[in-house]
């Protein structure tokens, strides 16, 4: 388990994390979303002690990344699949990782078999592309078999082959038991992956949440009903406090109130409903709506207005 209380960082000027606090579960898989400049690659080199926080504490099973006699054993971190020596090959540098935290050598082709390099092993990483520098990455990862695992963009390069392949290996592991934190700007994998949710925005916590009640809370969520008596169940949706538009097809888009009530009002006034179905919002859509307040890079957009305030926190965590 991650444990993060109170984390502070600053860059001269800069808050880059503001009193930041979460937990990060085993079993499950937890993505970290936010904007460019949110914190997000600050808080996970404060959490592997690349860095030191200005304040507050993190945890890792209940003791710091520096106290962690054989780090690798017991956290696996992919920050940057570029990190490596160009003239090592992908086995010699997972063998010198392996050898300075006392893992066997027969655990060296275990992994890269594992992620699919075992016929490129001793060429030099220099000459890999960037999928199969990523893959390398991910190997180094999981190499000391460790309980938490941390992945900062790890399908950057891969083919959908890759993605397919890392996002069921974060699945497995999280099913194992063990805790798996990643972060990423692709909604669509997240969507598709994490179980659990942890938003930031300017250093600052805006959701902790189940990715189901995340999306669940968005604006976008709607129940859309067909029927031939539109217009009455309109008047029926208005009366009871939700709304209804109407699509060009003819089906009613109902926000404010759940499939349900719907259905119960269509009952007590005797009318046909030929679909009732929930629709939730992407995560995509979710997430720009709740972090819109919290962009610290804005693109021109010729007639936009301004961005809207940054809706309430979402979640436990606050």
């Amino acid at each position: 388990m991650i444990e993060v209380r109170g984390l502070t960082k600053r860059y001269g000027e800069k808050v880059a994390v503001d009193n930041l606090t979460f937990g990060i579960e085993p079993g499950k898989v937890t993505g970290f979303l936010g904007p460019n400049g949110a914190g997000k690659t600050t808080t996970m080199r404060l959490i592997l002690g690349l860095d030191y926080p200005d304040a507050g504490t993190v945890t890792l099973d209940g003791r710091r990344y520096a106290d962690l006699a054989y780090p690798m054993r017991e956290v696996g971190a992919l920050l940057d699949a570029k990190a490596v020596h160009g003239g090592r090959s992908a086995y010699n540098h997972l063998l010198c990782l392996a050898q300075t935290n006392d893992l066997p050598a027969h655990r060296v082709g275990e992994v890269l078999e594992l992620v699919g390099l075992s016929e490129v092993a001793r060429k030099r990483s220099k000459g890999f592309s960037l999928g199969m520098s990523q893959r390398l990455g991910i190997a180094e990862t999981l190499l000391g078999d460790p309980q938490v695992l941390m992945f900062d963009e790890p399908v950057n390069g891969l083919d959908p082959e890759g993605i397919l392949w890392i996002r069921n290996l974060m699945k497995a592991l999280a099913a194992e038991g063990r805790t798996v934190f990643v972060s990423s700007h692709l909604m669509s994998e997240m969507e598709n992956t994490a179980d659990h949710l942890i938003v930031i925005g300017r250093g600052r916590l805006i959701a902790d949440a189940a990715m189901s009640e995340f999306i669940a809370r968005s604006s976008g969520t709607a129940v859309r009903v067909r029927t031939p008596s539109a217009d009455q169940l309109t008047a029926g949706i208005a009366a009871k406090g939700g709304t209804a538009t109407t699509d060009p097809d003819g089906t009613l888009q109902v926000r404010g109130m759940t499939a349900d009530v719907v259905g119960d009002i269509a009952f007590e006034q005797g009318l046909r409903v030929h679909e009732l179905t929930t629709v939730h919002a992407s995560l995509e859509e979710a997430f720009m709506e709740l972090t819109a307040g919290s962009l610290e890079y804005h693109t021109g957009v010729p007639g936009a207005g301004a961005a809207p305030a940054a809706p309430a926190n979402i979640g436990s965590g606050v």
